[in-house]
């Protein structure tokens, strides 16, 4: 069914300066940011701040999740100079927060864990006061390098649950609800001064009280920040809308999220993992702060 989208989620096509400049210097430093391959409806609001999500370890996904838009297929042999010049971007834009995400490499033996640590080293090196979060795959079957990437201490760790366990099946079929939630749980074994985050989509045929117990599991690993925005299908050949959320039911959801004790929550139609991801950083600090 092709529904049509509710007034609340239409967002205005990129006009702005500053939203040419990061595109150019994107296409300059041949890097891949999830807000172009994923189609982000933000992209004009984020980059017109020159706040871009980077997205490492080529363009070309292992996988094949029903909600996504990057391409899937054989992906290239890694850049081994993609990091150095994701930091020499993230100098350049002036970033204060910088994201970081990547396809899944199923293919490489770490999944990618050494790159997303040189590139989080990469960034401290040339631009040391930025803040780094990374948004990283699930490492299916390779937790033992989780290690190092913690090692390389970005300041968030974020890893997406996506939707409920029962949809796993149908719209995240190579990943393990279970296993995405013993990887958040190991970060904070780790290093408990890492801010740990998750996102949800919803509108993907879930119900309330499942996402009730998804937030009960995500702050039974400690998950300190939790995001919830509606899925929208990037193609026809994409897993279907089943609803479109209406805005109070996310308030109630950021009402719920709070009383379970997570730091900081995100809740809104057009709520993304990265979107206000500088200014949420801060309110982490502060609640932490708070809370300590």
């Amino acid at each position: 069914m092709n529904m049509q989208k509710p007034h609340w989620i239409k967002v205005k096509a990129p006009t702005s300066k500053e939203y040419f400049e990061t595109l150019s210097l994107v296409k300059e430093q041949k890097l891949h940011t999830v807000c172009e391959e994923a189609a982000c409806p933000n992209i004009g609001e984020c980059w017109k701040k020159k706040h871009a999500t980077f997205m490492i370890l080529g363009e070309v996904c292992t996988r094949a999740c029903a909600f996504c838009n990057i391409k899937t297929g054989r992906p290239d042999l890694l850049d081994p100079h993609e990091p150095e010049r994701v930091g020499q971007a993230v100098a350049r834009l002036g970033l204060r927060h910088a994201v970081i995400t990547s396809v899944d490499r199923d293919d490489l033996e770490d999944g990618g864990a050494a790159h997303f640590a040189q590139t989080i080293h990469a960034i401290r090196r040339f631009s040391p006061s930025t803040t780094i979060e990374i948004l990283t795959p699930d490492f299916l079957r390779k937790e033992e390098h989780i290690p190092t990437v913690v090692a390389a201490a970005p300041d968030v760790f974020n890893h997406n649950l996506e939707t409920v366990p029962r949809l796993y099946p149908t719209v995240r079929p190579g990943a393990r609800y279970f296993n995405s939630l013993s990887l958040l749980k190991r970060v904070k074994e780790i290093d408990h001064t890492i801010f740990t985050k998750s996102g949800l989509m919803v509108g993907l045929g879930e119900d309330k009280h499942e996402i009730y117990q998804v937030m009960d599991d995500l702050r039974a690993a400690n998950v300190d920040f939790i995001t919830i925005g509606q899925y929208l299908q990037p193609t026809p050949k994409h897993h279907p809308v089943h609803r479109f959320v209406e805005p109070d039911e996310f308030d109630d959801y950021a009402k719920m999220a709070r009383g379970k004790g997570f730091l900081c929550v995100a809740s809104s139609p057009l709520t993304r993992s990265s979107y206000h991801a500088d200014e949420d950083f801060v309110k982490l600090q502060q609640a932490r702060r708070h809370e300590n």
